[in-house]
This record gives C-alpha cells, structure tokens and sequence, in this order.
C-alpha cells in the first residue's frame, strides 16, 4: 500500500482571515488610488507620496503622507507589518 498524499482545500474566506488582527500591511499609493480604498478621503495632489496600512483582510486603516506613521499606527494596534511593493 502507498501513502496517500492530503491537500488541505484552503478556501478565500479562510485566506481573508489569516492573520486577522495580527498582521497588517503596508503599501505607497497614487493619489489616484485613494478613494478606491478610501471613499472618504478629500482630493489629494497627486505630487504627494502616501502611504497606507491595512488590516490582513485588506480592511483600510490609515492614510499618510508620512511612512513612519503607518508603522507607529500598526504598533498601537498590535500589528506585525508588512510592506507591500
């Protein structure tokens, strides 16, 4: 007899939820992808670099002109970050 070999069915739900609460990440946007992710947020010039944190299920966080606040935000939340290229 041969072992048989198991793979797990992971499934989009179960992807959405891994590291929920625990990761975020981390990503520079264009202004001319704000308000996809940020329906809220007023015009923005499109010379300034942003960056923004998400949650692990892609939940948006916060919106910056200013990288180390991404980072300080994650820490406040208890997140272990990751960026995004």
């Amino acid at each position: 007899m041969g072992l048989k070999t198991i793979t797990p069915q992971v499934t989009k739900a179960d992807l959405a939820h891994l590291g929920a609460g625990e990761v975020g990440y981390i990503r520079k946007m264009r202004a001319d992808e704000v308000s996809r992710c940020f329906p809220e947020a007023p015009d923005i010039d499109p010379s300034l670099d942003l960056w923004a944190l998400f949650g692990a299920d892609g939940t948006p966080i916060l919106l910056t002109d200013n990288r180390s606040s991404t980072f300080y935000k994650a820490a406040e939340d208890e997140l272990r970050t990751v960026s995004l290229h």
